[in-house]
């Protein structure tokens, strides 16, 4: 064989194994083809599905919380949300800088919170932007950044009714307050749709919608935004006048239990999250705080010994020399002889020892009964979280003076709602009814705690403490005003405080015919003025003459000629 015939079968054996080789390549190629549009079409179809195919969220509306008159209280907005995938966060894009001011923040957070989280696809950058922002940020288009539609709670009253209402959270559930009573109702279902996805992660196409958004019911308070106001602006004049701590303002609507204003000093504004407080504010005093109530609580003293028929609003009592001594102690009525007076002037000139020689004459637990009837010791039905029982401690059995204290106030606490409710319990006949904060259609039933002539007889002589009494700051022009006093030491440690007092007054408007009981408390005033009659009275005055006007509650009186106007729907009669 030659050289030449040789070196060509070489060539063509070369030749067959690169064509083999060729053909099994090409082969193979054909086959995976064919294998993958047959054999493995839907693996490849869910693989790219799950690429571009997701499931989104759709956002649901918060129902908004109203004032009775259908004012806006707490309202949701739409907002947007930045996130970033940062897996696909371009780090060198020319915009980075103008996203960082968009969003608040320095550039160099914004590289650290990313590489922080490198290994996620999704994180938050910023919750809840303005609308300028949203649009800015859209704009600037940076990879791996995208938007979440969101909503976020607005509270048009601010620290006014900040809280009654509360607020929520970031992902708009209630943390505290009504936002966190009503929570359920307020708080609406998230729709879902399937939606396609391109590469930086906009939605491209809707697929279908596999649940449907439900917006959440509205609530309407029995708040009246405008005595919210009222209240809360002489509220804050009186504690910032006074150098007080702290202080709170309750109106109840006496025949149906509704709250109409509920105020309280420090507040906040729950609109600035951002702001953060450790002094208290965010509690709600009228409800969470129980306080010795002092004088207030005579009221409730003397009506229990009428109830139980040991005596009339006249019958006289002897209170001299101003003094008695009780298991031990000493009772004094403030170094004064008030010597022989009725009921009605014990009341009016808070005498402990007339107060004492009451209660002493009745079996030890008649009072505690008395007390717990009327709801101390227990909420009063509202449903706010955390709304504290105050404190009644077991009936005293031997304890004669410890009796006592407990008939003029001290040895049990109660909150300002708890007071609201009971001064109501008079109002309305000595029926009990919860304490409420949404709007009522009609007058609940309430159960009878007092009978109906010792309310009255109790009305009309709380409105003897107005016109002759400690109370007469409380007075209302063209109106009758019924209630009573109170300064109590405060408790500290080693006891009873010399300097630091609370001072309350808690009444009725009109005493002829109460439609509003009315608290008025002043923790800690500073200063040479702090009694009762001195502070808070004058804010029950103004609170009320406030709610008459308001909810157009005919004059009863008018002082400038001592003449007395009928009532709508009674017939005028002539002394």
């Amino acid at each position: 064989m030659s050289y030449k015939t040789c070196k060509s079968i070489k060539y063509k054996i070369r030749y067959l194994i690169l064509s083999i080789a060729l053909l099994f390549i090409v082969g193979g190629l054909v086959f995976r083809v064919v294998s993958l549009h047959i054999f493995e079409q839907d693996f490849l179809r869910n693989q790219g599905d799950a690429r571009t195919i997701r499931v989104s969220s759709i956002p649901a509306y918060r129902g908004m919380i109203t004032d009775r008159n259908g004012e806006p209280l707490a309202i949701s907005t739409p907002v947007a949300s930045v996130w970033v995938n940062p897996k696909e966060f371009d780090k060198n894009h020319p915009q980075l800088l103008a996203l960082a001011n968009a969003l608040d923040i320095s550039l160099e957070e914004l590289f650290e919170k990313i590489a922080r989280n490198s290994e996620r696809e999704f994180v938050y950058l910023k919750r809840h932007i303005t609308p300028h922002a949203s649009s800015e940020i859209t704009s600037l288009a940076v990879s791996g950044v995208h938007l979440n539609p969101e909503f976020r709670r607005y509270y048009p009253a601010g620290e006014v009714a900040a809280h009654v209402l509360g607020f929520t959270d970031v992902d708009d559930r209630g943390q505290e307050g009504l936002e966190k009573a009503f929570d359920e109702s307020l708080r609406g279902i998230p729709g879902a749709k399937r939606v396609i996805r391109d590469r930086q992660g906009c939605e491209v196409q809707t697929l279908e919608g596999l649940r449907e958004t439900r917006a959440g019911q509205d609530v309407v308070l029995s708040i009246d935004q405008r005595l919210q106001y009222l209240a809360y602006r002489e509220l804050k004049t009186a504690v910032t006048k006074y150098r007080a701590i702290a202080g709170t303002a309750i109106v109840l609507d006496v025949r149906t239990g509704e709250v109409l204003a509920m105020v309280n000093q420090p507040s906040f504004n729950s609109n600035l999250r951002v702001k953060l407080y450790n002094d208290g504010r965010y509690r709600n005093r009228a409800v969470t705080d129980a306080f010795e109530a002092g004088s207030v609580l005579k009221t409730f003293s003397i009506a229990n010994a009428l109830q139980n028929g040991v005596v009339t609003p006249t019958t006289l009592v002897d209170t001299s020399p101003g003094w008695m001594t009780v298991g031990g102690h000493v009772v004094r009525d403030d170094n004064k002889n008030f010597g022989v007076i009725d009921v009605s002037t014990i009341l009016q000139k808070s005498s402990n020892v007339g107060i004492t020689k009451l209660t002493l004459s009745l079996p030890p637990d008649r009072l505690h009964q008395f007390y717990s009837r009327l709801g101390f010791g227990s909420t009063t039905g509202s449903g706010f979280p955390g709304e504290s029982t105050g404190v009644l401690h077991p009936a005293p059995k031997q304890s004669s003076f410890v009796l006592a204290t407990l008939a003029f106030g001290y040895g049990l606490t109660v909150t300002p709602l708890q007071l609201a409710q009971s001064y109501a319990i008079l109002g309305a006949g000595g029926i009990k009814r919860p304490v409420t904060f949404l709007k009522q259609s009609e007058i609940p039933a309430g159960e009878q705690v007092i009978d109906s002539v010792v309310a009255r007889q109790m009305v009309d002589m709380l409105e003897g403490v107005v016109k002759q009494g400690g109370g007469t700051a409380a007075k209302v022009v063209g109106y009758h005003t019924a209630g009573k006093t109170g300064t109590a030491r405060k408790v500290g440690q080693g006891g009873y405080q010399k300097n630091n007092h609370m001072a309350f007054f808690a009444g009725l408007a009109p005493a002829s015919n109460p439609q509003f009981a009315i608290v008025v408390m002043i923790d800690d005033p500073q200063g040479a003025l702090y009694y009762g009659s001195q502070i808070a009275a004058p804010v029950f005055s103004k609170i009320a003459s406030g709610a008459l006007r308001l909810f157009n509650v005919p004059p009863d009186i008018m002082d400038s000629q001592g003449l007395r106007v009928a009532q709508f729907g009674q017939t005028p009669c002539h002394d």
